[in-house]
């Protein structure tokens, strides 16, 4: 990473964070961070129609994975004019008269997945020969479900160099055209078929079609929801059909001018949980159920353990009164299972979540991660194959690690609110979507 780029700052973190208890009632109304996942979907879908025109992104995030995309792209040929200080990001047009510019790449993508995923699928329409790589983790996260499918594209040939099924992955492709159907698996992430939907209008001429098959259980459908959404503003011509997708091939006018990024459903459930944890109220400002993020109905999940949840013009507010547990298929918002099972650790009675079998991949196995450093505080916690049962104790302090998991380091932390000495370690791994949580929390408490 360049010096100027917010990784860069990691040192400034401690190594530890001990989090601040808070003793009054909280009525706040928190601004979280634009939503990393539109972010990095707009970038890509902005990167591919720059043949077409140029796009000017509002409001997108600055965090580790939108750099790590952002740096990609660049290194693939693409024209960006970055703005962080503005939040803007102008992708320019590409002159080359080719999809993907580069003929030839080595990215390194750390530890995010959606980059390595899209770009996988993206990286089908270039000429040449491309290699993919991460951190170790990334190394151990499967994406052989993703490489059949791009491998039934004639004119590529996606492979795991090492053989496991996972990263790093090497592309060499003259240019890939679809045959009528492509199938994928979409068991283990959602982002595979995510993926191949954003470069599907680009594998056929304008007035022809493909289809996309998916097979098996889809995961976190609402990310796929978001997709599709996303290539409809897009001006991308996407139908569901029983099989899965039919894509028109992508015409003159696919493109955008200009995208609006909104804020991140993810980030605001921690602040949701805040308010259920404390007995406070807190708003999210911008977000109301036209969201593209499925994760705003975690506050459903919050309602039936004893929330209450009101909209208005300002956003969605969650005030927090006595808590009971529930049973929750999180399947559809498996981002915010860490943010519910620390929630959990302060109602009066047991809480299940199940149907999240797949978060077993994600930066870290969160279903064991999350038993452990529970655990560690006094909770009792039984692990099932696809998720786990909390039942609430005394809790006391204690050092939870993280497993450089963003999503572990958040929601872990919101225990210390009600609990003294609730330490984290290596909190510096927010940064790959939420730099600044740190102090948003401690704001909270002063």
């Amino acid at each position: 990473m360049k010096e100027n780029h917010i990784t860069a700052g990691l040192s400034d973190y401690p190594a530890e964070w001990e989090v601040q208890t808070i003793h009054k009632r909280i009525n706040e109304v928190v601004h979280v961070p634009p939503s990393k996942s539109i972010t990095n979907r707009a970038l890509v879908l902005a990167a591919l129609a720059s043949v077409q025109g140029e796009c000017c992104l509002e409001n997108v995030l600055r965090s580790e994975d939108t750099e790590v995309m952002v740096a990609a792209l660049q290194l693939l040929g693409f024209r960006l004019d970055v703005d962080w200080a503005r939040r803007q990001i102008i992708v320019r047009k590409n002159h080359e008269g080719r999809r993907i510019p580069a003929n030839y790449a080595d990215l390194h993508v750390a530890n995010s997945g959606t980059t390595m995923r899209f770009l996988c699928a993206v990286l089908s329409l270039g000429q040449g020969r491309y290699r993919l790589d991460g951190i170790p983790r990334m190394r151990e996260r499967p994406i052989q479900d993703l490489l059949d499918a791009l491998n039934q594209l004639a004119g590529i040939h996606a492979w795991s160099e090492a053989g496991t099924g996972c990263p790093p992955v090497v592309i060499e492709t003259v240019g890939a055209r679809a045959r009528h159907v492509v199938t994928v698996r979409a068991e283990t992430s959602s982002q595979f078929l995510s993926g191949l939907l954003m470069a599907a209008p680009y594998w056929v001429q304008d007035g022809d079609e493909v289809e996309i098959h998916v097979k098996g259980k889809r995961v976190s459908e609402p990310y796929i929801a978001m997709t599709l959404a996303m290539l409809h503003h897009w001006h991308h011509a996407v139908t569901e059909i029983p099989e899965g997708y039919r894509i028109q091939g992508a015409s003159a006018s696919a493109y955008r001018s200009c995208y609006t990024v909104e804020p991140d459903a993810s980030a605001a459930s921690y602040f949701w949980a805040v308010a259920a944890i404390t007995g406070g109220q807190i708003t999210v400002a911008g977000l109301d159920w036209s969201s593209l993020q499925g994760d705003v109905h975690f506050v459903k999940l919050l309602e039936r353990m004893g929330c209450r949840v009101t909209t208005t013009s300002e956003g969605i507010t969650v005030e927090g009164g006595p808590l009971h547990g529930i049973e929750a298929d999180m399947n559809s918002i498996s981002d915010t299972v860490m943010t519910l099972a620390a929630v959990a650790c302060f109602a009066s009675s047991p809480t299940r979540i199940y149907n999240v079998a797949h978060i077993r991949h994600k930066e870290t196995d969160r279903i064991a991660a999350v038993a452990t450093e529970l655990r560690k505080l006094g909770v009792k916690v039984e692990e099932a194959d696809d998720g786990l049962t909390i039942h609430p104790q005394p809790l006391h302090g204690a050092v939870l690690d993280t497993y450089n998991d963003h999503r572990m380091a958040m929601s872990l932390a919101l225990v210390g609110l009600r609990v003294p000495g609730v330490i984290i370690r290596h909190p510096a791994c927010v940064v790959k979507t939420y730099p600044h949580f740190w102090e948003d929390l401690t704001r909270l408490s002063h």
